[in-house]
């Protein structure tokens, strides 16, 4: 009799798990870099890791314990996805749990250092490329139809599923901008010709997942990168100024963005491109955020070397600051947690100075 029952209630967890695919939003597919990667550089042998402590000491999903998440608590994708009403946390594409049933609810393929260009961060040895993270995607397709069946699976992603993309910092942090690494690059090629090629090389990437029936888009522009905690030391500058190379070529290619996005939704049928001003929003709170309860919007909560410390990552051995909430940054480069839920709100219901043509609670609705 028990285990008649057992298996019953088995059937039925199952069956309310696939019906759940056919309700609310669908899978959220998160792509990008290090301000989203929810633990994929765990499982790569690479320089850029975030599996250690103090990282993730406010998530509370995992006890306070690291996830390979480059921040304090959650990130943006977390946020919203949490904000949405998806049950769970996209699962990293190379973590073992990432099979099955767990995947309607989405996929995180975001890798600390990875970029546009699959030349982009090679000084960590190993990331995810955008290129690689579409491989990847391509593989979860496919598990879709086996999942739900081809037609129902199309449906779920074309008409249920958000595409997220945070990506292109590294681009330049990472590449352009390099040290040593990269001088070759920038006497060979002018600022115009590398923005020229990180468009061309997005635009391929962007029309080849609605290829594969992406629909629903959220792209982020480049944040200023020339205000964080890691240009600001290096470049030994006071804490209200800015690195203007580093900002000018953000500008750059955001500029080509907006351009690109409106291009594809015009010549996508059936496709909605939302563009994430993700660098007017943190700009806002970097210049006023004593108005939004912050201490500090130049120094990193967790890092060590200059005074923001701002030159070695954050890890078991890094100086920590007493209230976490209070800075903008958690470490030379990532937002804390504190600051990724002010972005995430605009996003999520923010006028399109900030997230346009529609926030993303209007998208999801589409």
């Amino acid at each position: 009799m028990n285990s008649y029952i057992v298996a019953l209630l088995i059937f039925f967890v199952n069956l309310s798990l696939s019906e759940g695919a056919d309700e609310g939003l669908g899978a959220s597919f998160i792509f990008g870099d290090s301000l989203v990667d929810a633990g994929n550089n765990n499982y790569l042998p690479t320089l850029s890791k975030a599996n250690m402590p103090p990282n993730g000491i406010d998530f509370a999903a995992n006890g306070g314990n690291p996830t390979g998440r480059y921040t304090n608590g959650r990130t943006i994708g977390d946020i919203v996805g949490e904000e949405m009403g998806v049950p769970n946390y996209a699962v990293p594409f190379l973590a073992p749990n990432s099979t099955g049933k767990a995947i309607l609810y989405g996929v995180n393929y975001a890798s600390g250092g990875g970029g546009i260009l699959n030349q982009t961060g090679r000084i960590f040895v190993n990331r995810l490329s955008m290129d690689i993270q579409i491989d990847y995607y391509n593989i979860t397709r496919k598990q879709f139809d086996k999942l739900l069946g081809p037609s129902k699976a199309k449906d779920y992603i074309m008409k249920k599923s958000i595409f997220s993309i945070t990506v292109g910092a590294n681009d330049f942090l990472n590449n352009y901008l390099l040290p040593v690494l990269s001088i070759g690059t920038r006497i060979s090629q002018s600022p115009d010709a590398f923005v020229d090629l990180l468009i061309s090389t997005l635009r391929g990437q962007l029309t080849r997942l609605y290829k594969l029936d992406a629909r629903k888009f959220v792209i982020g522009n480049v944040g200023p990168i020339g205000c964080i905690p890691y240009q600001k030391t290096i470049n030994q500058l006071t804490e209200n100024q800015c690195v203007e190379l580093a900002n000018k070529l953000a500008l750059q290619y955001n500029g080509r963005l907006k351009d690109l996005l409106a291009e594809l939704n015009d010549n996508l049928p059936g496709a909605t491109f939302v563009h994430a001003n993700v660098y007017d929003l943190v700009l806002e709170v970097i210049t006023n955020y004593a108005k939004y309860g912050f201490v500090s919007a130049s120094k990193a909560c967790c890092g060590n070397g200059g005074q923001f410390q701002g030159i070695i990552p954050c890890g078991p051995t890094s100086s920590m600051c007493s209230d976490r909430s209070k800075y903008v940054f958690w470490d030379p480069y990532h937002p804390s947690e504190a600051a990724n839920l002010i972005i995430a709100k605009q996003l999520l219901d923010g006028a399109t100075k900030y997230i346009s043509p529609m926030n993303l609670r209007q998208l999801r609705d589409l």
